[in-house]
């Protein structure tokens, strides 16, 4: 049978979600995704262990030109109502840092889980299909594996183009404008940040070294863990800053979040150790000279003078550098950007210009923060989108 009640482009989170709760619903649907292996990104994500949601979400959490749009799904698929979900079949869960829920059985299984509940309702699954051509306008065709497959809807969940090695595509964008939506400019987020060539020793002499900073850029700004890079800086809070840097935008960095380093040397103003040995103390031992001029960095703290003590200060908390580019979509969690929501439902998620047409997850300009933000709202996404087909 090549007519469905719905067909939908995409077997990742939200296009299986959207599936499982339309069939559960009665309507007869197909999932069409040129990849082999369904859920490929949720496979892979939390590093395999799948980070499916967060406790604390909530419309704050989520980048989009139009901040109100989230609010009706959000509303209507809670954390508590994914843990449910998954509990109902045996996938049980810890919590971590700020709110992030973990399988405690896997990433694998999560999905596992999605396909399973696809495959009770009817769901017509067509992996390892090229899509081709699509076209109308309800009902809609689109051309795979040499026939073509009807739906009175089409829905959209093909996602953005970050992980293209788990592969990810920008066919969701293309198909979009075919059908006549704007794109807010996509861009790679959650991604490294590239420090500039000047700097790259620093890169290179710090590699792998963590801590705790503070990441700001424009009016973002981040407190988590922060991870050098032989070209840059990754970890918690630089991807969570990069999603809101913009080209040519300066970035800043408190290598000491919630301590005061003036204090810190008021405490030991006595002391004769050079001020490279006092920052060994709270700081990894060779960031201090890598931020400090040789001597300001050489210097005994007894004979520091103001003036040096604020340009320490100023070097540690306020360590200011522009990024010559992110490390792109091959490192990238997610794609800022995408299909504008101006002429999307945010109740259904359907085109209000094209009758029948839907799109949700990543292909739409909504973005969340790193912590399980971002599933759930492909999950969210999916069910509202489910229930209004």
């Amino acid at each position: 049978m090549n007519r469905f009640d719905a067909v939908i482009l995409g077997a990742g989170a939200s296009g299986l979600w959207c599936a499982m709760t339309a069939g559960a619903r009665g309507r007869n649907v197909a999932v069409i995704d040129h990849g082999t292996k369904a859920a490929r990104k949720v496979r892979i994500s939390g590093g395999g262990k799948c980070n499916f949601t967060n406790l604390n979400a909530s419309p704050a959490h989520y980048l989009c030109a139009n901040p109100h749009f989230v609010k009706s799904a959000l509303a209507r698929l809670s954390p508590w109502d994914v843990v449910g979900f998954l509990g109902e079949h045996g996938i049980t869960f810890e919590e971590r840092d700020h709110g992030q829920l973990f399988t405690l059985e896997g990433a694998g299984r999560v999905a596992g889980v999605l396909l399973d509940r696809c495959a009770r309702t009817g769901a017509a699954m067509l992996t390892g299909q090229d899509v081709g051509k699509v076209s109308g306008s309800g009902p809609f065709a689109v051309e795979v594996g040499g026939q073509t497959v009807i739906g009175d809807k089409l829905v959209l969940a093909l996602g953005g183009p970050s992980w293209p090695q788990a592969g990810a595509t920008d066919l969701g964008f293309r198909l979009a404008r075919q059908y006549g939506l704007e794109l807010v400019p996509p861009r790679p987020g959650l991604v490294p940040l590239v420090f500039p060539k000047r700097l790259r020793p620093l890169c290179v002499e710090m590699a792998g070294n963590s801590l705790p900073a503070t990441v700001e850029t424009g009016s973002a700004s981040f407190t988590d863990p922060l991870l050098f890079t032989h070209r840059g800086i990754s970890g918690p809070a630089a991807l969570q800053a990069s999603s809101y840097w913009r080209e040519h935008q300066p970035v800043s960095i408190d290598f000491l979040p919630g301590q005061r380093l003036e204090d810190f040397i008021a405490e030991h103003r006595a002391s004769n150790q050079q001020l490279r040995n006092l920052l060994a103390r709270i700081l990894p031992k060779r960031l201090p000279p890598l931020l400090l001029d040789a001597a300001l960095a050489e210097t005994s703290v007894s004979q520091l003078s103001k003036a040096e003590i604020e340009t320490a200060c100023e070097r540690i908390h306020r360590f200011t550098f522009t990024p010559s580019e992110t490390e792109g979509y091959a490192k990238a969690e997610v794609t800022v950007g995408g299909a504008a929501t101006d002429r999307i439902s945010s109740k259904t998620m359907e085109c209000r210009d094209v009758h029948g047409l839907f799109v949700i997850g990543e292909t739409l300009d909504v973005t969340g923060h790193l912590g399980g933000f971002n599933l759930h709202w492909a999950f969210a996404s999916g069910q509202a989108c489910g229930e209004a087909l």
